[in-house]
């Protein structure tokens, strides 16, 4: 039967029901407790006969002339209720009024069958929801990726380990919010809009404000207005929050995410090393169970000791470049070589950026800290002093993607606005994810910003934990509109 014959058909029946005075839609549900519960402690709520009500959607069917049995589920279990003619009343209009997916109340009370199904028997039964469409199991199955990521909530109600997964996600958040506040870090909030994106290398979106007449950015990143409320005399702030950036979908991007950035004050990226390790470790056995998971058909060890892995040192064994004397004509002849097809306009920042995630980032399978990143690509990490062209900055590295970031935050608002100066320049060459100047951020920090320590992640994390692409892990992942 055609999807246009079944809603038909559902509607005739919601339409005689609605004829005898019955109400499809009420406002008010009778509800002992949830399925799950009951279920928990059966012996318990069956004693002594008493009636108990349970209210659940439709899963299955199996008529048997005088006696109907339906499987109902609600977010916490099923079970399945028994309906006889001898025991219920208009049985014989709900017997032909039912479908899959409609909701009901049934009240009676619990058994077991012979085969030891826990079960209640109907006494009373009221439909509370009648499903218009037939959920797609019925009729054609629900198989392919853009129809389940667009019609999200369909692939939730026919996948049920779906919702498990996202049972684990909350896990994964709720992990590192009580981590951190353990640690004595203060949860805040700071605004989506921002009048300068900063934070990263991103192209934002862009809004407009009409009570202020002024045009608006979606923040990029958490990090400028959290580093504000360190010059402010906070010191140990985190934020979970969404970030937006104008960039391709892949596997491991998303327009619209979550991330989670937080702050140290008198902390270098040494120290910031050592909280994130442990922090990872908690994370990763609160989501998984176990510190071993398996990407790719890898497996991944999260429990042993992190090695350090030193940037210069590991792009000139993997490219045969060493970035200390390193051109920009050299990089992009690189590029070239192994066929990267690198943009023209790129400067020597972006190249060196470019060249190490197609080429050196995916051979990094097992965690591990990758330190000592080149001045060029890191315009918001304070100098390493014995090295002027290196940052202390670390990211950590597993499954051949990042997984965070952090550093020893530059402090030094004169070289903060020579660095923004560098981007500009390399804005005004065309680079659209160039850095700007913030001229805002600059005049608070010199107010003067604590010596910190900064970390950031986002929930490619949770996805390679998961082994999945990003857009399978968040609910209504963004999709091209469908004319």
């Amino acid at each position: 039967m055609m999807l246009d014959s079944l809603m038909e058909e559902r509607v005739r029946k919601l339409r005689h029901l609605q004829a005898l005075g019955f109400d499809a839609y009420p406002a008010t549900v009778r509800r002992t407790a949830a399925i799950g519960k009951i279920s928990d402690s059966f012996p318990a709520w069956s004693r002594g006969g008493k009636k108990v009500y349970v209210a659940a959607r439709i899963k299955s069917l199996r008529d048997q002339g005088g006696i109907v049995f339906i499987t109902i589920a609600d977010a916490s279990g099923e079970i399945q209720a028994v309906l006889q003619k001898t025991n219920l009343k208009d049985f014989d209009l709900w017997k032909s009024s039912l479908d899959i997916g409609d909701f009901v109340e049934v009240g009676g009370t619990l058994f077991k069958t012979k085969r030891g199904e826990k079960s209640i028997e109907a006494k009373t039964l009221r439909l509370i929801v009648k499903a218009l469409r037939p959920i797609p199991s019925e009729f054609y199955g629900l198989h392919n990726t853009e129809t389940r990521l667009r019609k999200r909530y369909l692939d939730l109600l026919t996948h049920p380990e779906l919702r498990d997964l996202f049972r684990r996600k909350n896990i994964f958040w709720k992990t590192i919010r009580e981590f951190l506040t353990r640690e004595g870090f203060l949860e805040v909030d700071t605004p989506t809009l921002e009048a300068t994106p900063g934070g990263a290398d991103a192209e934002p979106f862009v809004t407009h404000h009409n009570a202020l007449d002024t045009d608006f950015y979606l923040r990029i990143s958490l990090e400028i207005a959290l580093k504000k409320l360190l010059v402010g005399g906070y010191d140990k702030v985190f934020e979970i929050g969404r970030v937006f950036r104008n960039e391709g979908i892949d596997a491991e991007h998303l327009q619209d995410y979550t991330a989670m950035e937080f702050y140290l004050a008198y902390a270098d990226h040494e120290d910031m090393m050592r909280l994130v390790e442990r922090m990872y470790k908690e994370l990763v056995k609160a989501v998984c169970g176990s510190t071993i998971t398996v990407y790719d058909g890898k497996k991944i060890d999260w429990g042993k000791k992190w090695p350090k892995i030193d940037y210069y040192t590991i792009f000139r064994e993997k490219t045969g470049l060493d970035l200390t004397g390193a051109t920009r004509e050299e990089l992009f002849r690189k590029a070239q070589e192994k066929n990267l097809q690198p943009e023209r306009r790129s400067g020597r920042g972006r190249l060196i950026d470019f060249i190490f995630k197609k080429t050196v980032r995916p051979e990094f399978i097992q965690p591990c800290f990758l330190t000592g990143h080149p001045l060029d690509i890191s315009p918001l990490a304070k100098n390493d002093a014995k090295n002027p062209d290196k940052v202390l900055r670390f990211q950590v590295m597993a499954a051949g993607s990042e997984l965070g970031n952090g550093w020893a935050e530059l402090n030094n608002p004169e070289e903060q606005r020579r660095r923004f100066g560098e981007q500009m320049k390399l804005r005004e060459a065309g680079d659209k994810e160039a850095q700007r100047l913030d001229e805002d951020f600059l005049e608070a920090m010199e107010y003067g910003m604590p010596p910190t320590a900064g970390f950031g992640l986002s929930e490619r994390v949770f996805a390679v934990l998961m082994d999945k692409p990003i857009r399978e892990t968040v609910f209504f992942p963004p999709m091209r509109r469908k004319d």
